[in-house]
């Protein structure tokens, strides 16, 4: 009796362990699983960030294009290219076409705006544009680069009268033999502006002149 006992508690410890050792090795296949799934969408998030996640869906700016311009860049898949018939002018450049987000489920354009050749540099230029860029504030400049070109970038806050909170805008300069050129990205608040970051590093990324 006390030998079958005995055999009965050690089976039953036996088979406790098994148990207990089935569990650990679920539960860290689970935890495994979970860092591999928690890593992807990391990653997915830091490819849309950096605009990676934004598929080309053409190229804009050469002869022939919804926008002739100096430069040409790919526009995010789905956006859309109008030129302005009716340039508006800010500081050394004015307003010549209109990339269109909401063809993408977005709400906000690319707007590309040109001037005249000139001796000034993208700094110059996009210091200007900004000096005329009633209710921007905390301007942040960078430098980057594009194949060739050298540009300068600048993220602001931007709020009117009519808002109620600064909303997060992006311009960048660049100047070719043609003249300047400044991107602008704005949107209908942050959140928006955000979304749409993609689609503005893509074309900085593949901006040439």
């Amino acid at each position: 009796m006390l030998v079958g006992a005995g055999n009965g508690r050690r089976g039953l410890v036996q088979v406790t362990l098994l148990v207990a050792a089935l569990a650990g090795s679920l539960t860290g296949c689970s935890k495994a699983a979970d860092d591999d799934a928690k890593t992807k969408v990391t990653a997915t998030a830091s490819a849309t960030a950096d605009g990676v996640g934004a598929k080309s869906g053409g190229s804009i700016g050469a002869d022939g294009s919804a926008c002739e311009l100096p430069v040409t860049f790919d526009m995010a898949e789905d956006w859309t290219a109008e030129a302005v018939e009716t340039p508006l002018r800010q500081g050394p450049v004015s307003l010549v076409c209109e990339v269109d987000a909401k063809p993408a489920g977005h709400i906000g354009f690319l707007r590309v705006w040109t001037g005249d050749p000139g001796a000034d540099d993208a700094r110059t230029v996009l210091e200007a544009f900004m000096a005329a860029e009633t209710g921007a504030s905390k301007a942040q400049y960078s430098t980057f680069k594009a194949g060739p070109l050298a540009g300068v970038e600048v993220k602001y806050a931007y709020k009117t009268e009519f808002d109620d909170e600064a909303k997060t805008e992006r311009a960048l300069a660049v100047t070719t033999p043609r003249g300047p050129v400044v991107v602008h990205l704005g949107g209908l608040d942050t959140e928006e502006h955000e979304a749409m970051l993609p689609a503005y590093e893509l074309a900085k990324r593949t901006l040439r002149a």
